[in-house]
């Protein structure tokens, strides 16, 4: 999807509120607090908590009131496609970045971002074979590596391609025909 200028998308208002995994003081049930990294926001140290599969949800009547405090003063972050634009200043200049860096700015959305083994990523993800423009150095950069990241954008016509590659080498952008009807 792809944004209207009128409708006041941009990266600044497309900052996403910050997540935190949900806890528990262990053996005291009733009570979920927000995880940081070393025990939760309100101080309880990690090896009195007992973390969850869920995230914290600061609405929820059993929230730790102090946890919901710091979660709702916490800094928003990044939006996916300013995440994306920022990685790809780096890349080779030229039509096709410019165009995809324009995208994102638009608000296009970033439809998969992963990372993992290229063999597997350029075979399942990638779309390789139907690339027109970038395919020979997208091939190149699956082929010479063990892990690689992938991100994809589909704008009109355009299926864009984002290789980032792990080992601090430039990612690059590809495109083909977009596989929407």
């Amino acid at each position: 999807m792809t944004h209207d200028a009128d409708d006041g998308w941009s990266f600044a208002t497309a900052r996403e509120t910050a997540t935190f995994g949900a806890g528990e003081l262990t053996g005291v049930p009733g009570a979920d607090h927000a995880m940081a990294e070393s025990g939760t926001l309100c101080g309880i140290p990690e090896h009195q908590v007992t973390r969850y599969m869920h995230l914290f949800e600061p609405a929820e009547p059993q929230a730790c009131p102090d946890c919901r405090q710091r979660v709702e003063a916490t800094p928003t972050t990044p939006c996916a496609q300013e995440r994306l634009h920022d990685r790809l200043q780096d890349a080779d200049p030229g039509q096709t970045r410019d165009n995809l860096l324009a995208s994102l700015r638009k608000g296009t959305k970033v439809d998969l971002w992963l990372r993992g083994p290229a063999s597997q990523l350029a075979r399942h993800y990638a779309g390789l074979d139907s690339l027109t423009e970038g395919a020979e150095a997208a091939i190149e950069a699956f082929n010479t590596t063990t892990s690689i990241g992938l991100a994809r954008v589909e704008d009109g016509a355009w299926r864009f391609i984002a290789v980032l590659p792990e080992d601090g080498s430039r990612p690059l952008v590809a495109r083909g025909p977009s596989t929407l009807s």
